[in-house]
C-alpha cells in the first residue's frame, strides 16, 4: 500500500510539473508588448488633446510635441500627472513608437478580415492588412492564463460600432490586450472597450465610450467626449500550489515498501 501511494504521489507530481511547463510554453508563444514609460499613461497624444463633457481619466496624461489641451474641466483626472511638451511626454512618445513597431511586426499571426463581432478568440496575434471593425461583441478567452496576450494589428483603421463590447473571460486581462492601428481609431458611442490602442495617427472616443486600457496616439490628436479611461494594471497569478509541490516531493520520496 505504501509503495502504491508513493508511486501514485510521485506520478501525480510529475504530471503537475509537466502541465506547469506546458503552460509556460504557451505563455511564451505570444510575448507582451513593452510600452516602456508609456505604460503609466491613460491618454497620450502627439499634437492635441480635446475633451467635451465630464470625461474621467485614471492614469497619466501626456502630450508632445503639441501643447493644445482643452476641456479640462469639465474633464477630470482622478490619478496620475499631466505632462505637456516636456521630457517625460517626449520619452513616452518615443517609447510608444518602439512599442507600436514591435506590435506591428509580431508573428506568427492569424489573418482576419471584416468585422470581429461575434468571435471568441484565444491568445495570439490577429492581423488585418486593411481596416479592422467591431460590431457587437468580441470575446477574448484567456483559457485560465492571466498572462495570455492578445495583439491586434490593423493595417489602416480601427472602428467600433455603437454599444460594441470587448469581453474578457477566463483570466484575460486588459493589460495584456494591444490594438496596433496603422492610421486612426474611432470608438462608437457607449462602446465598452478593453486594451491599449496604439494608433499611428489619431484616436476619437465618441460619447460615452469606456476604455479599460489606454488611448495612445503617435502623430495626431486624442478627442474625447464624456468618456471613462482607466490605465490597466495586471493581477499576478497565485504561486501557492507551485511552492508547495517541492515540499510534498521531499516528504514522500523516502517512503519504502
Amino acid at each position: 500500500l505504501r509503495l502504491s501511494f508513493g508511486t501514485s504521489l510521485v506520478a501525480g507530481i510529475a504530471f503537475i510539473t509537466l502541465v506547469a511547463f506546458g503552460t509556460q510554453s504557451a505563455m511564451a508563444a505570444t510575448a507582451t508588448v513593452n510600452l516602456g514609460t508609456a505604460s503609466s499613461f491613460a491618454v497620450l497624444a502627439g499634437n492635441a488633446l480635446t475633451n467635451t463633457g465630464p470625461t474621467t481619466i485614471s492614469g497619466d496624461i501626456g502630450l508632445s510635441p503639441g501643447t493644445a489641451i482643452s476641456g479640462f474641466p469639465p474633464g477630470s483626472q482622478t490619478s496620475g500627472a499631466t505632462y505637456v511638451a516636456n521630457g517625460v511626454a517626449l520619452t513616452a512618445e518615443n517609447d510608444l513608437i518602439t512599442a507600436s513597431n514591435s506590435a506591428a511586426g509580431r508573428s506568427p499571426f492569424v489573418t482576419v478580415s471584416g468585422d470581429l463581432g461575434g468571435s471568441t478568440l484565444v491568445s495570439g496575434v490577429y492581423r488585418s492588412t486593411s481596416s479592422m471593425g467591431l460590431t457587437g461583441t468580441v470575446t477574448l478567452n484567456g483559457a485560465g492564463n492571466p498572462d495570455a496576450v492578445f495583439i491586434f494589428e490593423a493595417g489602416s483603421t480601427l472602428t467600433t460600432a455603437s454599444t460594441s463590447t470587448v469581453v474578457l473571460e477566463n483570466g484575460a486581462q486588459a493589460c495584456n490586450v494591444f490594438w496596433q492601428v496603422g492610421s486612426s481609431a474611432t470608438l462608437g458611442t457607449t462602446t465598452n472597450f478593453a486594451g491599449s490602442i496604439l494608433a499611428s495617427t489619431s484616436i476619437t472616443l465618441n460619447t460615452g465610450a469606456t476604455v479599460n486600457g489606454r488611448a495612445l496616439a503617435l502623430g495626431g490628436a486624442v478627442t474625447m467626449d464624456d468618456n471613462t479611461i482607466t490605465a490597466p494594471t495586471c493581477l499576478l497569478a497565485s504561486s501557492t500550489t507551485t511552492t508547495d509541490l517541492p515540499c510534498l516531493a521531499t516528504r514522500y520520496a523516502v517512503v519504502t515498501p
